[in-house]
């Protein structure tokens, strides 16, 4: 099977991991990834709070070059998911958005004619490889590792899509599957704050704290997310959230494929393991014996 891969700009920075992750993982399960040419950023939320023409224009651009290649476009950031689905549906329902968006990417000789499919990589490996196969394909056991599945609040919502918007459980059942043991976690849709860390951070550190404490009193010994603002917000600002409220947070924070590529037998280091901030190594040190 091959898809468009639309990595976005936080695979390409900060997120390199989840990007590196990936890719190893699609291609242990045989998935051809064909990066989409000459992409731009999505527009991320921002864009669409300010100017909704701007916004479906710059992510109708990328729409407008994957639809001419036939794939399905794989976008494993929450955002840029998000955003293309928007676009997306917003363009198919509002004849006026269409136009001006139409208008808009025109001069550039593209047009958008909905053909796509915009995918969540998550949705990719579960429906489409499926979760029996997968087990089938591991070379580790997770040995019982307790994760905090965290979906975040974005690709599950605001529509139905590949799994519930209140109690999404595909990642659940991916890494029970694999040996896990998933804790309780209530907040797995829970917001981490986002961009508000830049804005407003009193409230974005009380909220990643209120997720922390959430994993920690269930006895997570990880997070596993699928999205690179989660993932930041919640690894990165541990030690500004410590410091802020008394807390003593150390916990790894994980993209969902790199636990998955090592469950299926890759080399941590092209799983992007050396680039935690919060180290997991004691835990790779356990399931590897």
């Amino acid at each position: 099977m091959q898809y468009t891969y639309y990595p976005g700009c936080s695979l390409e920075s900060t997120s390199k991991a989840y990007d590196e992750s990936l890719k190893k993982v699609f291609e242990l399960l045989h998935l051809e990834l064909h990066e989409l040419p000459d992409w731009n950023c999505c527009g991320a939320t921002m864009y669409m709070s300010v100017d909704e023409t701007l916004a479906c224009s710059i992510s109708a651009r990328n729409l407008a070059i994957a639809e001419q290649l036939g794939k399905d476009v794989v976008a494993p950031c929450s955002s840029c998911y998000t955003i293309l689905s928007k676009t997306h549906r917003l363009m198919r329902d509002n004849a006026e958005v269409r136009k001006r968006v139409d208008d808009a990417i025109k001069p550039a000789g593209l047009s958008y004619n909905f053909s796509l499919r915009i995918r969540h990589p998550l949705d990719v490996l579960v429906n489409d490889i499926g979760v029996e196969i997968i087990r089938l394909q591991a070379r580790r056991d997770l040995n019982r590792l307790r994760i905090a599945n965290y979906y975040g609040c974005q690709i599950v919502r605001p529509e139905r899509g590949f799994d519930d918007r209140e109690n999404p459980t595909t990642m659940d059942n991916l890494f029970e599957a694999l040996g896990a043991v998933n804790v309780y976690f209530p907040m797995k849709v829970r917001c981490c704050g986002g961009m508000l860390m830049t804005t407003y951070p009193e409230i974005a550190l009380k909220l990643v704290k209120e997720l922390l404490e959430c994993a920690e009193e269930n006895d997570a010994e990880c997070i596993v997310t699928t999205c690179p603002l989660c993932q930041i917000n919640l690894e990165a600002y541990q030690g500004k959230v410590n410091a802020t409220f008394g807390t003593r947070f150390e916990l790894p924070i994980l993209f969902f494929t790199q636990l998955l590529g090592f469950a299926l037998g890759a080399h941590p280091m092209e799983l992007g393991f050396q680039r935690q901030l919060v180290s997991f190594n004691n835990f790779l040190e356990a399931l590897s014996q």
